[in-house]
């Protein structure tokens, strides 16, 4: 609120002169956002001298490369894949510029002191911002002023108007021509249920966001990368996204992704001691739509471009086999390392935290409630698969990272995919399970199941142990069985979050549920409850394009 009032105040100073008024002085939060020298929105493709202060060009041994956004007097925000790889002798940012070629007596420009790419950027499209911290502080003026920032928990429905500016190509490889005067285009948010739709599923993370327009012809491109997409709200323009990656140019049906600003805001201030940037809470009006999307029947994308990089689908695995699990699982046993060669450890900082499983070469399913956030930081998670201890070293153990986190967003109880940043091999210890989504797989009352979790040791260590609960199927009751599971209940010493339900049929195993605790006070005290894997059956088939099925 504090923050809103000082914002006011300056936007009324600057409505009297907004060309003579002294800013120089003020603080980056109170004059973020205000571009007095663009009153209203104006068509064109080109922008007017002015029209976007906070626009920054990042040049790389002396030519534009990335676009970026002033956010400080010291700091431009931007794009990790622009500085990836990269030192800070390379670049150079201009401020104030209008044109790359000919004359700019408005421009500022800075060497760059620091490079800040955010933890584990290099795994993925996930997590593709970074901050640059300038040589030295910049002077407030007309042409060159911060831009606000949208805060944690920011809304930007589908439809929302935006903005992208930057000196990128006009289509794809056709560059700016003379004299590279700054663009701007006007595109519509498009929500991240359908941008997953139209771009793959397995690519669209929470923490991005998409703008284009459906039918084409309006995009950001090669050489905006890095550059700010914004929104008015009142006199008050927010970034809510940095142009990350897309397919092609303004292709009909192919919205182009960018980083989502507000998922970073504790990460952008724990890097900013001093003359912080202004967060703002954007919050857009109305129904969102694509709250209630549904993939339609489109062709799945196998390969996404992040300007230069691609990434191809391995083939489909073999699922469900335990070449070292040859008898049945004794009930609430450690299980010797390979029996259940696909359940997995996630840590969260080097913590274990839940049970997953892993269902291909490069997805891990868990239950949602293992995620604290709306925005989950894939950084802080690693996978341990082939193992059965926890915290103690054995020789089948890996780490693998995460590259993001998909959550399935459904009412009521909800699964999430940790997509790996590289495809595991696999090997004895380490397999996928078969994943059961057709829920035409008859399990009567009384077939016997296990569940596989992890429990600490009963010598008293803090090593954690891998085991196996044995138990039967009953009649779900009041709860129904349409999306559920039920079980006979189950010390819950012996089970945790993410936890997985296994039936065996033949010589394969497979997963019907993942383990989440029971949340409702109907369900009887000798009754577990597990929510079918069936229920999210769309959800996983759009997300693990090289998934394997029983």
């Amino acid at each position: 609120m504090k923050l809103m009032l000082v914002l006011t105040l300056v936007n009324l100073l600057l409505a009297e002169s907004p060309v003579n008024v002294d800013v120089t002085k003020l603080i980056s939060a109170s004059v973020c956002g205000t571009a007095p020298l663009k009153p209203r929105i104006v068509g064109g493709e080109d922008a007017v001298p002015g029209s976007w202060p906070w626009q920054a060009s990042l040049q790389k041994n002396g030519r534009h490369f990335c676009g970026g956004s002033l956010i400080s007097k010291e700091w431009v925000l931007t794009a990790a894949h622009c500085l990836y790889g990269t030192s800070t002798v390379e670049w150079q940012v201009s401020l104030g510029r209008q044109n790359q070629q000919g004359e700019n007596p408005n421009e500022a420009s800075r060497t760059v002191a620091t490079i800040v790419i955010y933890p584990d950027y290099k795994v993925a499209y996930n997590n593709d911002i970074a901050l640059l911290r300038l040589s030295s502080p910049v002077n407030f003026t007309d042409y060159i002023r911060p831009v606000c920032l949208a805060g944690s928990g920011s809304v930007f429905i589908n439809g929302t108007d935006s903005w992208v500016t930057g000196w990128g190509s006009v289509r794809e490889f056709v560059p700016l021509p003379f004299p590279q005067t700054l663009q701007e285009v006007e595109v519509p948010v498009i929500g991240n249920r359908q941008c997953s739709c139209l771009n793959g599923v397995s690519k669209i993370t929470d923490n991005m966001i998409c703008a284009g327009v459906l039918t084409g012809g309006k995009d950001s491109c090669q050489g905006d990368s890095g550059g700010p997409m914004v929104s008015k709200q009142g006199s008050i323009w927010v970034q809510s996204g940095i142009v990350s990656f897309g397919f092609g140019c303004a292709r009909p049906n192919l919205p182009g992704v960018y980083s989502r600003v507000s998922c970073y805001q504790s990460w952008i201030n724990s890097h900013i001691p001093s003359d912080k940037p202004g967060f703002v809470q954007f919050t857009s009006s109305g129904a969102d739509p694509d709250s209630s999307y549904t993939c339609p029947d489109l062709p799945s994308l196998q390969t996404a471009k992040l300007r230069t990089i691609s990434v191809t689908t391995p083939s489909r695995p073999v699922c469900g086999k335990a070449p070292m699990n040859n008898d049945s699982l004794k009930d609430s046993s450690i299980v010797p390392g390979g029996m259940l060669p696909w359940i997995v450890s996630l840590r969260k900082n080097g913590v274990h935290t839940c049970g997953g499983t892993l269902i291909s070469d490069n997805f891990v399913l868990t239950s949602a409630k293992c995620l604290s956030t709306p925005c989950p930081d894939a950084s802080e998670w690693t996978v341990f698969p082939g193992q059965n201890l926890v915290k103690r070293m054995e020789k089948s153990e890996i780490s693998l990272g995460v590259a993001n986190i998909t959550v399935s967003n459904m009412n009521g109880s909800n699964i999430a995919l940790l997509h790996l940043a590289d495809p595991d091999n696999y090997r004895k210890y380490i397999q996928p399970v078969c994943v059961d989504i057709s829920n035409e797989r008859s399990l009567p009352v009384g077939s016997q199941c296990w569940v596989a979790s992890w429990e600490n040791e009963s010598n008293g260590s803090a090593d954690l142990g891998l085991r196996s609960l044995d138990t039967r199927m009953l009649k779900c009751g009041n709860v129904g069985d349409l999306d559920n599971i039920c079980t006979y209940s189950m010390n819950h010493k012996w089970v945790d979050q993410g936890g997985a339900l296994l039936c065996k049929s033949d010589s394969s195993w497979f997963q019907v549920a993942v383990m989440t605790m029971n949340d409702s006070t109907s369900v009887p005290a000798d009754v577990q409850v597990f929510v079918k894997l069936s229920r999210f059956g769309s959800f996983l088939k759009e997300t693990v394009t090289n998934i394997s099925f029983p």
